[in-house]
């Protein structure tokens, strides 16, 4: 019995070392490859997955079913928004007490964060389940699309919520404590599942005319099995890491703890909400020019997810080193970390512009028949979808810059600029621009909002981010100034 205990301990102290020179020495373009390629794998795979329901639906040539996917798409982006609130929180809280080695407050911040994670999204299916059909209504289904969108929300939100929610937020903590690889398994895994499923239940279970319906059920049955291999991956790492399951530990998890939770996972959450507010006023403004619009615009915001996807990888992967650097006061480190991954992202973004700009036509027709169904309509909404993904796809370098600043400031626990960030971003520039830039070019001058107000945010985004560093770099300064004088004095008085 003794044996086993020590060589358990061996095991957990091995792995601590390992996760100490990750964060902490490894050479930084080495580390961040380590955390980042699983995590970027895991949002490609996840990428694909969301996507696959738009490309199966797109396979009928009906725009009306693709407009009632793009509806529900601000719903299933609200699971993520949800999930950032503990995932995120807790996971940059996590990295930064294994930083400071605080083993077990680390272990009462993860246990928290699952049981509240659990709690929010059972809250958040039974409101969603109450009030679904006005809900659907506000955010653009019409009489063409809304019993689509009704069947689709009702699988996927109402009974999926909380396997989609609880999966997101494992991934978080798993990868926020140097288990990237196993998070990124269990996102893909989903994601490779309901590849399989949604042309099976789409196409082969369910009658013609039920192929909304027999995507959502692939997603949700997805969803449900890379929860559980989560579960089991984050009970398996609780043994090898600061992570616990345990309720007691989620109880014993004091104030100060939950407020520096939630001073990074509010903003986080508020942030990814903001995004998605934003989308709802995108399809609302869309369907009011038709539901064709709408369509095509659906289509755009699933084609453009490609670079958005990479880049959240890196960032995601970028997070924990950040967090744990800053706590241990390597900050030299921290900023290699931060600039590697910004140039990093930056590459990736202009690259995919380009592409996006040369290839418009395709990427948006892959995404919608126009030789079966309503030939006529599809065909239009491709159109609208080519244009609209050529104006938008310039965005995309500015927004990385937005997803990285916003990512390390979260790290280093600054959760008053991130939301201040996430207001002003949204708040200030996007949404207004729409509408004003949509009353002036119609919906051209729409998509033509994205790039000018991700262009607007990035720059404000860096100065306050240039600011805060200035000003947390003054403050260390006068501590080391006042422990220097401290040290003098007590010199002064032995010798007196």
């Amino acid at each position: 019995m003794l044996q086993c205990f020590d060589t358990n301990r061996a095991s957990y102290m091995k792995n601590n070392i390992d996760k100490q020179t990750l964060f902490a020495s490894m050479p930084v373009p080495k580390a961040l490859t380590t955390l980042a390629v699983p995590t970027i794998i895991s949002q490609m795979i996840n990428l694909i997955y969301n996507m696959v329901d738009a490309f199966f639906i797109g396979r009928t040539g009906n725009s009306y079913m693709m407009a009632a996917t793009t509806v529900t798409l601000t719903m299933v982006m609200m699971n993520v928004a949800l999930s950032n609130l503990f995932g995120i929180g807790g996971g940059s809280l996590v990295a930064r007490k294994m930083g400071a080695g605080a083993q077990a407050e680390a272990r009462r911040v993860s246990a928290f964060s699952v049981y509240a994670a659990l709690t929010l999204a059972i809250f958040y299916s039974a409101l969603i389940g109450l009030f679904l059909d006005p809900i659907l209504r506000f955010l653009g289904a019409s009489e063409a699309t809304i019993d689509y969108a009704r069947s689709y929300a009702l699988i996927v939100i109402v009974m999926g919520s909380v396997p989609s929610i609880l999966s997101l937020t494992l991934a978080h903590l798993l990868r926020n404590a140097g288990f990237s690889a196993q998070a990124s398994i269990g996102l893909s895994m989903g994601g490779i599942l309901n590849c399989v499923l949604d042309p099976l239940f789409m196409f082969v279970l369910l009658p013609r005319g039920q192929e909304v319906t027999g995507a959502a059920i692939a997603t949700a049955l997805s969803n449900l099995v890379g929860c559980v291999y989560l579960l089991c991956a984050y009970l398996r790492a609780t043994k090898e890491a600061p992570m616990s399951l345990r309720l007691r530990d989620a109880r014993m998890l004091n104030k100060e703890n939950k407020w520096l939770l939630f001073a990074v996972g509010v903003p986080s959450a508020i942030l990814t909400g903001l995004f998605d507010v934003a989308n709802i006023c995108v399809n609302i403004i869309a369907a009011a020019h038709n539901d064709l619009v709408l369509a095509a615009m659906g289509i755009v915001m699933k084609v453009e997810r490609v670079p958005n996807a990479v880049n959240i990888g890196i960032c995601q992967g970028m997070l924990p080193m950040v967090a744990f650097n800053f706590a241990s006061g390597n900050h030299q480190r921290m900023k290699e970390v931060m600039r590697t991954a910004r140039l990093t992202g930056l590459v990736v973004s202009f690259a995919c512009m380009i592409l996006f700009e040369r290839f418009a036509d395709k990427a948006a027709g892959a995404f919608l028949s126009t030789s079966a169904g309503d030939a006529a309509t599809a065909v239009a909404t491709v159109g609208y979808a080519a244009l609209f993904l050529r104006i938008r796809c310039l965005a995309s370098p500015v927004q990385f810059l937005n997803y990285s600043t916003s990512y390390s400031m979260q790290a280093m626990g600054n959760g008053r600029g991130t939301l201040l960030h996430a207001f002003v971003r949204e708040l200030v520039f996007y949404i207004p621009l729409m509408f004003l830039l949509d009353r002036l070019f119609g919906e051209v001058g729409l998509a033509a909002a994205l790039p000018v107000g991700e262009a607007c945010g990035a720059a404000f985004a860096l100065w306050l981010m240039n600011r805060w560093l200035k000003a947390h770099s003054a403050q260390e300064s006068c501590i080391n100034d006042g422990q220097i004088n401290q040290i003098l004095q007590n010199r002064e008085k032995s010798k007196t």
